[in-house]
């Protein structure tokens, strides 16, 4: 994961690749929450490489403010039901 500060939001981005099957998504946590009324997620579909194996992103954006009081983010890769891999962000070492 990554972040940076862009026009008064915090924007996280969540990257996962060397991935199979196709059917994975990522997901996010902040504080442990699943979903937020002032997130903006942004995901993409997973792209295929040239070795046969899949990539995704997603980005994650939250007001400034709201960030300044954030703990921690969570970063999800989530295949059906199951979350088989996370990724934890911590305000403090960003």
């Amino acid at each position: 994961c990554t972040m940076e500060l862009d026009q008064g939001k915090a924007m996280l981005m969540c990257l996962a690749n060397k991935g199979f099957p196709s059917d994975w998504s990522l997901a996010w946590k902040v504080d442990g929450r699943s979903s937020g009324s002032n997130w903006e997620e942004t995901k993409s579909p997973g792209v295929v490489g040239k070795d046969g194996l899949y990539s995704w992103s997603s980005t994650l954006k939250l007001p400034a403010d709201q960030w300044q009081k954030v703990v921690s983010v969570t970063c999800e890769a989530t295949q059906g039901s199951q979350t088989l891999v996370s990724e934890i962000l911590r305000r403090d070492q960003c």
